[in-house]
């Protein structure tokens, strides 16, 4: 099928149907915006009185309890934070939503480790933008897009694929291209990127630097910039053309280290580490963990969280930060498009 028939196909589909936004934060505001402006019939849902409520009415919607919300509506998104979703389901979704409906999530994690057992009448999805919420809404004012995952849980109506996808056309992530996928190959090649590579990995690999500079006796200052600030430039190289373009403008210097020594720090021991933090997430353990940790009160996250915070590289980079005039200019742009937020590709997997 060609984009344009696949444009039309996806824009019918949606046409009379009415989704139901519940969260308002970074990826529910753009959601709601960019289906609106794809001519969705979209509704959001909200506690009254929050500050997303004000945020909403100021985009133009005019929010509605949650429960309201839900009533009557096609898709009903759950785009609130994953420790919240199950109760906001039992509470407000499971009692309200009609038969032959569909549930849309953005991250697998509720249904994978069965938080949330849908009713066997619905149809249950998954449409994950590989993009924080700002960038899923400046692409698609630009008439671009942010790739997509899809995947489909419950084919209850025999047309979940088609909700997946006409919603993921809504956001625009059909211009970019939908990637076919599981709830399972999300949710745990999610988490395990965030604890082994993105989040957990990187902060410990800064941290575990700097010591080591500032332990043999450098500035710290110094040792701050080789370990932290300069590590955007290689991010921002990886980001926008993998190894090859890191490569390309590095020294040769800095190639003959990577090539030699980097295989000695992420070694061996390093990999089984790895593979027992994805079978730990694979299993369920990272998962009953959390929710043991949150239900607890979330003490051991919140006193890990305050040493992360008080690390001696924090105050450092305050300092130093605060130096750095473009850095001030990039976040009073980021908190205004924040404010404000608000061509055709094929489609990796056929629909």
């Amino acid at each position: 099928m060609k984009p344009q028939q696949q444009e039309a196909k996806f824009q019918d589909f949606f046409r009379e149907k009415r989704i139901a936004i519940l969260g308002y934060g970074s990826q529910g505001r753009a959601h709601a915006m960019n289906l609106r402006d794809s001519g969705c019939d979209v509704v959001v849902g909200l506690r009254p009185g929050g500050r997303t409520w004000e945020q909403a009415e100021s985009d133009g919607f005019h929010p509605v309890s949650p429960e309201f919300a839900v009533k009557g509506a096609d898709v009903i998104a759950m785009l609130m934070p994953d420790m919240a979703q199950a109760d906001a389901y039992r509470n407000w979704v499971e009692p309200n939503m009609k038969s032959g409906a569909a549930v849309m999530f953005a991250h697998g994690l509720n249904i994978h480790y069965k938080m949330i057992k849908p009713a066997a009448d619905i149809d249950v999805v998954l449409v994950a933008p590989k993009g924080p919420g700002a960038l899923v809404r400046s692409q698609f004012q630009e008439d671009r897009g942010v790739p997509c995952l899809a995947a489909v849980h419950q084919d209850a109506t025999g047309t979940a694929r088609e909700v997946a996808y006409g919603y993921a056309h809504g956001l625009g992530g059909t211009r970019a291209g939908v990637i076919d996928t599981t709830f399972a190959e999300e949710t745990e090649t999610d988490l395990f990127g965030e604890q082994a590579v993105l989040c957990g990995g990187v902060t410990e690999l800064v941290a575990a630097g700097w010591e080591t500079l500032v332990d043999a006796g450098y500035q710290p200052e110094v040792a701050y910039f080789e370990c932290l600030h300069e590590l955007k430039l290689i991010v921002d190289l990886l980001y926008e053309g993998g190894f090859a373009r890191m490569h390309e403008f590095v020294s040769e210097t800095a190639k003959f280290g990577d090539l030699t020594r980097g295989p000695r720090i992420v070694d061996e021991h390093v990999r089984e580490n790895m593979k027992e933090i994805l079978k730990e997430i694979q299993n369920g353990q990272f998962a009953q963990e959390w929710v043991e940790e949150y239900k607890a009160g979330r003490p051991n996250y919140n006193e890990l969280l305050q040493k992360d915070m008080n690390h001696p590289i924090e105050k450092v980079g305050k300092e130093l930060r605060a130096k750095m005039s473009w850095l001030q200019k990039q976040q009073k742009k980021r908190r205004a498009a924040s404010e404000a937020a608000p061509q055709m590709a094929f489609c990796i997997k056929r629909y």
